[in-house]
């Protein structure tokens, strides 16, 4: 199984991914648990990803898009893998596109999980003050959205038309939004 979470930050998309991964047998890869491990470690892409991060912006693709590469070439994910946080553009689509076509397979479903804008801000905030995360600030949190509904939700529209769109409803309890999850993943044919 090759397949993408979407959904606005604080969905609920890192949680279900660890859920959905381990269904599968595939990783989870995900683009802020790499971003956030190389700022713990101070290397340089740490470094400039940081800068980018404070500020609430997306991380340039040209780094995101080598560390994705270097991620799904590794043998875990030749059986599959599923994709946190990544595509968040246009272009991104098309790098992940080439990629996972040099593998000779196709991306098999696009999960996005839809949520209330309100109660997202709110889980975040939540969770900053429990995990302790100074980039979760309100104003960041609603910058982060505004760039998602600009940059991000034009895909949904792209894999619809591809076909391998699956709209999920992300709010409930986490068990429940699992269970919805599972029961559109597991008709999906894989390549």
């Amino acid at each position: 199984m090759r397949v993408i979470m979407m959904g606005p930050p604080g969905a609920g998309k890192g949680t279900q991914a660890t859920f959905v991964a381990e269904h599968f047998g595939i990783p989870a890869i995900s683009t802020g648990d790499i971003f956030r491990a190389n700022v713990a470690e101070g290397t340089p892409l740490g470094i400039d990803a940081k800068r980018y991060m404070d500020a609430g912006e997306y991380v340039p693709d040209e780094i995101t898009n080598k560390m994705v590469r270097n991620r799904i070439d590794e043998p875990d994910a030749e059986p599959g893998f599923l994709l946190d946080g990544y595509p968040r553009t246009l272009a991104q689509v098309e790098e992940l596109d080439g990629m996972v076509r040099f593998t000779g397979h196709r991306l098999d479903a696009a999960v996005v999980l839809t949520v209330d804008n309100e109660e997202i801000v709110q889980r975040l905030l939540q969770r900053a003050e429990v995990e302790g995360r100074a980039d979760d600030t309100e104003e960041v949190i609603r910058r982060r959205q505004e760039i998602y509904r600009e940059q991000t939700e034009p895909l949904i529209e792209v894999y619809r038309e591809r076909g391998i769109l699956v709209e999920v409803d992300g709010m409930g309890e986490v068990d429940e939004v699992t269970k919805r999850i599972f029961e559109a993943l597991d008709v999906v044919p894989q390549s």
